[in-house]
């Protein structure tokens, strides 16, 4: 929700400074100082932003620049009242039952129209009945969706609020160039886009020649300073590697998707804000490389690539992966989306059996899903650097018995889950930046071998006194049992001797005493 210091440094030192009661900016005509209302709780720039933009500390401009984001600043107020941005899996569950529901709607009212009308039943009344019928079963469909609706609506605000901060960025990169070409005449020019080398235009042409002669495998036009990728590229049919990478794609065009034939397919450290979905269709993609983009999300139809082995999409700004990515990427061994903006991952994950590698560091993640420890093949995961998002793990995380590598560091873990002491293959661990304090400090200091003996012993202890526990239920359910039973017998024998004890003398003292 506020903006990352890392993707908006300006807009974050801004945000920074604007105070609580977000009042007017001063004009800048007293002392210069800072107010010393209390600000907004945003995470600080990294220091060399100060370096590397010394105007910043200058009033006049600050203020301008805090005129410029107010409404920024307002939407975030509403956004905190809201709550959070739901994941992109509830989203689409919301979506779902949305459909879902109006499917049921138009089924039942088309029941209600051939429902036929009673003989008795005047025609015009028959009609009023109807629409009646139909009004209700409307507003009971509409008051069903309402939930699910709102999930939809609180993300669509999240969505244009993320486009808000894109464009309050820009807007005081513009209002600091405009500030600093005034002080310093012709300085931050120089950064214009290099011209497009028109040899590789003719190597790409002369590639599309010679594929039209003959088989093309593999196809290398890395650092071309390509622009575009032409149509025809995908009528090279036998094509089985293609790397595009270091170049200045923008787009890559749907014709992609007819090379069925490519494994190997590098787009990285190009410009690409989206990827078509066409790419669903090649289906014998194993190695897809497409980090150092401007990725925001990838397309649905990716998990359609069943044979992917290793997925790279790190270095983007993705806030969500597919939902249903884990159910058909079953043969996936490497997934890296680090350095992204990713807030969960998908629940169908845990459905990837093959995984040996998962890295997920630098992003914004608030935990695991609960089925994180089916992943019973990986050996290798970097959850480090999720800030203060990550504060705990799920318990069946000692289910990861090939997990090999782990790497927690500069999060908010405070205590590692009980099961910990079960991940007997773990030999690298890191722990640091984190306010640990299950297992201690000065366990943790000794190394790992010490942290999952530690976490063993702890879980020894609960089964143990979980066992003594159930044991002294159990003597007591024993010794409750045994006179349990000896009531039953009492009353049997007591029943007996009324019953089959009538034809003989009743004893007056027995008959006191029971």
């Amino acid at each position: 929700m506020d903006p990352s210091p890392t993707s908006f440094p300006i807009l974050s030192y801004v945000m920074s400074r604007i105070t609580s009661g977000l009042s007017e900016p001063s004009s800048g005509t007293g002392s210069g100082s800072e107010s010393t209302s209390v600000h907004i709780d945003i995470e600080q720039p990294p220091l060399p932003l100060m370096e590397e933009m010394p105007h910043l500390k200058n009033p006049q401009l600050l203020a301008a620049m805090t005129k410029a984001v107010a409404e920024v600043a307002q939407t975030r107020s509403v956004l905190k009242a809201l709550g959070e941005r739901p994941d992109h899996e509830a989203v689409d569950l919301a979506k779902a039952k949305i459909s879902e529901i109006e499917f049921d709607l138009t089924k039942q009212l088309e029941e209600i129209v051939l429902v036929p009308r009673p003989e008795d039943l005047d025609r015009l009344d028959w009609r009023t009945q109807l629409a009646k019928k139909e009004d209700q079963t409307r507003q009971a469909a509409e008051k069903e969706k309402e939930g699910y609706k709102a999930v939809v609506k609180l993300d669509e605000m999240h969505e244009a609020y993320e486009k808000l901060l894109r464009d309050a960025e820009e807007k005081l990169v513009s209002i600091y160039r405009s500030a600093t070409l005034e002080t310093e005449d012709g300085a931050g020019e120089g950064d214009e886009t290099p011209p497009l080398d028109e040899e590789a235009n003719e190597e790409v042409i002369k590639i599309l020649q010679e594929a039209s002669g003959k088989e093309l495998d593999r196809i290398d036009l890395k650092g071309r300073l390509l622009r575009f990728l032409p149509e025809e590229f995908g009528k090279i049919r036998g094509l089985v590697a293609l790397n595009l990478s270091s170049n200045q794609l923008e787009v890559i065009p749907d014709s992609i998707g007819g090379l069925e034939k490519l494994e190997e397919l590098n787009l990285s450290n190009n410009l690409l804000v989206s990827l078509p979905d066409s790419i669903g269709l090649l289906i014998n993609l194993k190695i897809l490389n497409v980090s150092a983009n401007k990725l925001s999300a990838l397309p649905d139809s990716i998990s359609h690539c069943r044979s992917l082995v290793e997925l790279d999409a790190s270095f983007n700004s993705l806030g969500y992966l597919p939902t249903n990515m884990g159910y058909e990427l079953v043969n996936l061994q490497r997934l890296s989306v680090h350095l992204n903006k990713l807030r969960s991952v998908p629940t169908s994950i845990c459905e990837m059996k093959s995984l040996r590698q998962l890295d997920v560091h630098f992003n914004e993640l608030r935990g695991l899903p609960q089925a994180i420890g089916r992943l019973t093949n990986l050996e290798i995961l970097n959850l480090s650097n999720n800030f203060s998002d990550l504060t705990e793990l799920p318990e069946t995380f000692g289910d990861l018995i090939n997990l090999s590598e782990l790497d927690l560091s500069n999060n908010q873990i405070h205590a590692l889950p009980d099961t910990f002491g079960q991940l007997a293959k773990l030999t690298k661990l890191n722990l640091e930046m984190n306010p640990l304090v299950l297992p201690p400090a000065e366990v943790v200091n000794k190394g790992i071998d010490a942290v999952k003996v530690f976490m063993a012993k702890r879980k020894l202890d609960m089964l143990l006194e979980e066992e003594h526990r159930s044991a002294e239920e159990a003597n007591n359910q024993g010794q409750n049992g045994w006179l349990t039973r000896s009531t039953s017998w009492l009353n049997n024998f007591v029943t007996g001797y009324f019953v089959a004890g009538t034809s003989s003398p009743r004893d007056p003292y027995l008959d006191q005493q029971l």
